[in-house]
């Protein structure tokens, strides 16, 4: 059970985050970043090299780079030292202002027509080509993003910091990082990235379903809960699909369908039900995300509550 020690320093955390959002210079995930390339020159062998072997470096990588930094930080003593390291992890984990900000910054170009700036802006958020996207399709991008990265920049961060306080935040943010690094079927990271793709599945599996089932308290409960159903199993993914499925049933809105990567077009299962999604249904999507990090820091400190009144 959370302690009440705990509790305060993720709304501490979360109240951080709120105010000050990402760092604007010397983001710490940069130097990081540069970290893990020093680390994938070092160990990979080869493109894609040998299947076992590159598995089992990229492993070795992961490790090297992620493990003193976490028990570094479960080190850390208790006290009101601990609780101000707790809160700035959680703040360094947490990524929901700057999500807000991202949603907001496509939504309100396309809300004023300017498809090439809400073009523009999507293409941060969104790995497929945005530049022959239309209204609907820029708003579906931006909605699908902001629901998929619920989970990552925020419910995800805050299952592990319940778990695990600080070190388990910055253990999720890590391992989520690198699997945007190294995470991809190309011929240079199918091997080496192996390990990093599973990893951040495996710490992404119990949040993942917790993200569906808030996204579907918060909004249409019944039909997120029968796309989450019908639909889920059909995505790419195995924790993307019960998040946008359950998502965009909570919204009401459609997404999946066509998308373009590396110049090929991808044909994915629909999500949701109801209609396109439009420059609103992004804010919409963002104020899910919001409501959902309140009932979580809610109910975590109802538990606390609970445990130093027992």
């Amino acid at each position: 059970m959370p302690s009440p020690t705990l509790a305060a320093a993720a709304l501490g955390g979360a109240l951080l985050d709120r105010l000050f959002g990402d760092p604007r210079r010397c983001h710490p995930l940069v130097g990081f970043g540069r970290l893990a390339d020093g680390a994938e020159r070092l160990l990979r062998k080869g493109a894609p090299g040998h299947a076992v072997g590159n598995r089992l470096r990229g492993l070795a990588a992961w490790a090297l780079i992620v493990l003193p930094f976490v028990a570094v930080a479960a080190a850390v003593p208790g006290g009101w030292i601990g609780l101000a390291v707790d809160a700035l992890l959680l703040w360094f984990a947490l990524g929901a202002r700057a999500l807000a900000e991202h949603g907001q910054a496509v939504a309100a170009p396309l809300a004023a027509g300017d498809l090439d700036e809400a073009r523009r802006r999507v293409g941060w958020l969104v790995s497929r080509e945005t530049a022959a996207l239309d209204e609907e399709g820029i708003a579906k991008a931006a909605v699908e993003s902001v629901l998929e990265n619920g989970n990552d920049a925020v419910f995800g961060a805050l299952f592990w910091f319940f778990v695990a306080g600080g070190a388990g935040a910055l253990l999720f943010r890590l391992a989520n990082t690198l699997d945007a690094m190294w995470g991809y079927k190309d011929e240079r990271r199918i091997h080496f990235g192996w390990a990093a793709a599973r990893i951040d599945d495996l710490l992404n599996f119990i949040p993942a379903r917790l993200t569906a089932l808030t996204y579907a308290l918060l909004g249409h409960t019944a039909r997120a809960l029968a796309c989450w159903r019908r639909q889920a199993a059909g995505w790419g993914s195995p924790n993307a699909g019960p998040v946008m499925a359950a998502g965009a049933g909570a919204l009401g809105v459609r997404l999946g369908g066509a998308a373009v990567y590396h110049g090929a077009v991808e044909e994915r299962p629909p999500l949701g039900e109801g209609a396109a999604p439009g420059a609103a249904d992004i804010g919409r999507a963002v104020s899910l995300v919001e409501r959902g990090l309140w009932l979580w820091l809610a109910i975590f400190g109802l538990l606390a509550a609970g445990v130093a009144h027992a």
